[in-house]
């Protein structure tokens, strides 16, 4: 059985709604509005659900609701992995920064045309597959990272994932652009994403 993700990005106000001082958050858009996938590795590296292959720490495993969370929100919560991040914390996520070890799957590249610069495709078969199609013997500890076989216009290539490689821009990209736009508003610590799992 899958796992999905629910949630919703909550906005922080300077004023309460009763017209006092005291700031409070409340929901700007519910995430199935911007985001209808399972991607696995995402759910990993970002909140430590499910895509533990990738290697990488979990930027926000496990927090629970906000105590402060919207009453919409929390009426709303149904689910196990509950976490919140905020916009400032994936604003300042090392993206780029390699998991410590060589994933289990092998990373596709490809280019348009000879002398083009390879890029990164997707995550192919696992590296313990190539071997039993291939007839290959890997390495006693698996083939290290860097080891790479080559097709034409295709390169597989052993190494470790990044975090960008993780959270995938095509499905990410709505999520993490409204969470930007709002933040130009409420600020990065005033905008954050609030998920669950079933």
């Amino acid at each position: 059985m899958g796992t999905d993700i629910h949630g919703f990005i909550e906005c922080r106000h300077g004023y309460s709604a009763d017209g006092g001082s005291t700031p409070f958050w409340q929901p700007a858009i519910e995430l199935d509005q911007l985001y209808d996938h399972r991607d696995y590795d995402a759910f990993g590296s970002l909140f430590g659900v499910r895509g533990h292959q990738a290697g990488l720490e979990p930027l926000a495993p496990r927090r629970g609701l906000p105590e402060d969370v919207s009453e919409t929100v929390a009426r709303a919560h149904l689910g196990h992995g509950t976490t919140w991040i905020s916009w400032a914390e994936l604003a300042a996520a090392d993206w780029d920064g390699a998991a410590p070890g060589p994933d289990a799957y092998l990373h596709r590249y490809r280019r348009r045309s000879p002398g083009d610069a390879w890029v990164f495709e997707e995550r192919a078969f696992p590296v313990d597959r190539l071997a039993e199609l291939s007839g290959l013997t890997p390495p006693r500890d698996r083939w290290p990272a860097g080891t790479e076989w080559r097709d034409g216009d295709v390169l597989l290539r052993v190494e470790p994932l990044t975090r960008r490689q993780t959270v995938h821009a095509d499905t990410w990209a709505p999520v993490l652009s409204a969470m930007r736009v709002l933040a130009e508003r409420h600020g990065g610590t005033g905008v954050r994403l609030v998920v669950w799992f079933d």
